[in-house]
């Protein structure tokens, strides 16, 4: 379980948030706070799961995958081990940026890239469409990204 944060930890989470290459030093300035402090917290936050992941973020599209497609799935049944299936196969699946078991209509939001439109037809007709436990797929393509992000607010 991870501990509270206090005000300190909530500005340095703020900072990293925008920018986790900054040094220590670096962070402690804008925190307020000391380099050892830094660290010591940094430790804390990986440890309780409060920092799940230090990644580089890629623009897609100057990566060759400039199609994205939010999709909407519906399971025929909600058996669990049928649940569990599915949730594994979408974490094996690259194409897959993300992926939401949700309540209302449907059963799962997935965020999708993809090359092209061929390349996306081949993705849901092999995921979603030869998939029996799939009822129904709805597929928005996205036409322009206003935001993105994974910043949670403190």
């Amino acid at each position: 379980m991870p501990s509270i944060l206090d005000d300190a930890d909530k500005r340095l989470l703020a900072i990293l948030q925008r920018d986790n290459r900054l040094t220590a030093d670096e962070l402690g300035s804008l925190a307020g706070i000391s380099r050892s402090s830094v660290q010591r917290r940094l430790k804390r936050f990986r440890e309780e799961g409060v920092i799940e992941a230090d990644i580089s973020v890629l623009s897609a599209k100057a990566v060759g995958r400039p199609m994205t497609f939010i999709v909407e799935v519906e399971l025929e049944r909600e058996r669990t081990d049928l649940l569990d299936e599915f949730r594994r196969s979408m974490l094996a699946l690259e194409d897959v940026q993300q992926c939401y078991y949700v309540t209302g209509h449907t059963d799962f939001i997935l965020i999708v890239t993809a090359t092209d439109m061929a390349a996306y037809e081949d993705f849901s007709r092999q995921v979603f469409t030869d998939n029996p436990n799939i009822r129904r797929f709805h597929s928005n393509v996205v036409v322009n990204r206003v935001k993105a992000g994974l910043q949670v607010p403190l």
